[in-house]
């Protein structure tokens, strides 16, 4: 059974930094995307960033682009997500999510491409 694991989550001042974590355990195969999702109270949940197996392929959310930055690396089956200039639009629940279906050349930022998913950090943002 795959179990995604997020840690590194807490509460930050606006432009501050955060180092999320999802450390994978119970797969025999790499997943061929991996990615970050967050919900806020009374949204829905939204892609923030996703990435390839190998890394060289990402692909992030608008209000993102700059300020994050996704990574992982397979052999410490973990993925990472630095979040840098934190703003408190940011606030919310984020979860990891793994996609071990066949890769189709892209990680979508579609929770509906991800079958396995962690049970989420908060990440709080004050102005």
């Amino acid at each position: 059974q795959v179990q995604l694991v997020e840690s590194g989550g807490g509460s930050v001042q606006a432009g501050g930094s955060l180092r999320l974590s999802c450390a994978a355990s119970g797969h025999t195969n790499t997943p061929a995307c991996m990615g970050w999702f967050r919900q806020a109270p009374g949204k829905e949940r939204e892609g923030v960033a996703s990435v390839s197996r190998g890394g060289t392929i990402t692909n992030y959310t608008g209000s993102v682009k700059g300020r994050f930055t996704i990574s992982r690396d397979n052999a410490k089956n973990t993925l990472w997500l630095q979040m840098n200039s934190l703003e408190p639009e940011d606030t919310a629940l984020y979860y990891c999510a793994a996609d071990f279906t066949p890769f189709r050349g892209y990680c979508s930022l579609r929770d509906v491409g991800y079958n396995y998913w962690g049970q989420g950090t908060q990440v709080t943002v004050s102005s």
